[in-house]
Parts: C-alpha cells; sequence; structure tokens
C-alpha cells in the first residue's frame, strides 16, 4: 500500500517522538506497536504505513544521532583547515553540547535498551552512516596544518562529549542539565585553551 502523501513526514516524525518516549520509560522490548499507535490515536494498519517493524523504528531514532554528528561535521568542513578551524572548534562543540542536551531522551533509549541497540549497531545502514562519520573527524584530525597537540586535544573533546554524554550510562542522570553542560563546558575549555594559544 502506498504511503499517505498528506501529513506524512510530520506523521512520521511523531510516530519517532512517541516510540521514543515509549522505548524509554517502559523499554524496547515491553513496547509493542499497538502501544505505540493507541498512543498517537491510530490504527496499527495506518502504523505500517510508516513502519512495517519495531526495529524500523529503532533505527531511525538512532540515525537521529548520526544527523546531530553529521551536522556538526558539515559546519567544520565548511571553515579553512589550519588557524582558522582551530579557532571554530570551541564554538562548535558548545553547540553539540547544547544539542546532545537537549537530545538527551535520545541518549537515555540508547542507555535503557543496550541490547535492543546491539541489534541496530550491526544494521548496514548504520554501519555505511557511522563510517562516513568516522572517516570525515578522521580526516578533520589527521590535518597536516594543525599541530599534533591540538588534534590530540580536538580529539580528546570529542571523546569528553561521548563518554559524558553516552556512555558512562546512567552516572549524571542525576544532575540537571545546565550543571552538567556548564561542567563540561569547562573540561573543554580547559583542553583547548592551550591550542587556541599556539595555534591561532
Amino acid at each position: 500500500m502506498a504511503r499517505p502523501r498528506t501529513q506524512g513526514p510530520q506523521t512520521r516524525a511523531k510516530i519517532l517522538d512517541v516510540a521514543q518516549e515509549l522505548f524509554v520509560s517502559q523499554g524496547y522490548d515491553k513496547t509493542s506497536l499497538r502501544d505505540i499507535a493507541e498512543r498517537l490515536g491510530i490504527t496499527k494498519a495506518a502504523l505500517y504505513y510508516y513502519f512495517e517493524r519495531k526495529e524500523e523504528i529503532l533505527l531511525e531514532l538512532h540515525l537521529r544521532l548520526h544527523a546531530i554528528g553529521s551536522q556538526a561535521l558539515d559546519e567544520i568542513e565548511g571553515i579553512p583547515d589550519g588557524p582558522e578551524r582551530v579557532a571554530a572548534w570551541p564554538n562548535l562543540i558548545d553547540r553539540l553540547i547544547e544539542l546532545m542536551l537537549q537530545n538527551r531522551d535520545m541518549l537515555l533509549l540508547h542507555r535503557r535498551n543496550a541490547g535492543a541497540m546491539e541489534m541496530i549497531y550491526e544494521n548496514e545502514r548504520n554501519k555505511i552512516e557511522n563510517e562516513d562519520l568516522e572517516r570525515r573527524l578522521g580526516r578533520i584530525l589527521s590535518s597536516p596544518v594543525i599541530t599534533l597537540e591540538t588534534r590530540v586535544r580536538m580529539a580528546s573533546t570529542v571523546g569528553v562529549l561521548t563518554e559524558v554524554l553516552v556512555e558512562s550510562g546512567t552516572a549524571f542522570d542525576d544532575v540537571p542539565p545546565e550543571q552538567l553542560a556548564e561542567v563540561i563546558r569547562g573540561v573543554v575549555a580547559d583542553l583547548l585553551a592551550p591550542s587556541l594559544a599556539s595555534d591561532t
């Protein structure tokens, strides 16, 4: 059956938002397509117009993280390599912190459904997109016109964001987002200060 044209993108986005809420609150395994349809006030058949399997929904939710990363890479790749890119890096990381904290439920989804996410990580589309992001970041961090120390410091800021906001489990769930953002920004500033002094 063809997917309905009217409000298609909006409906699809609403399905993803509701699914994310349910996956976070009650878990991926305990949430059915019927649960999602009922929360939206549509039939299960109508939901099938957009997603035939629950795994497809989880994949699309995961790829929202890819979209955030891709947007950040687009921005930094648009800045000339060398001192200009180094100078722009702190602002880029700052916006990434803001985006990731604004999408904290997306991060909670990954942490609270780690088992289900293993299946998504093996998905071919995810692998292709993830490898592309890694290649793009690798090109930035292997710049021949940025000093080794600065490249290491730039990479370390990415590591801070990944570890604190994604890989650390529930370690910081009790910390208000504004407070967490302030601390992360302080750590990032400490990491980048010597580079900004020497490379720009």
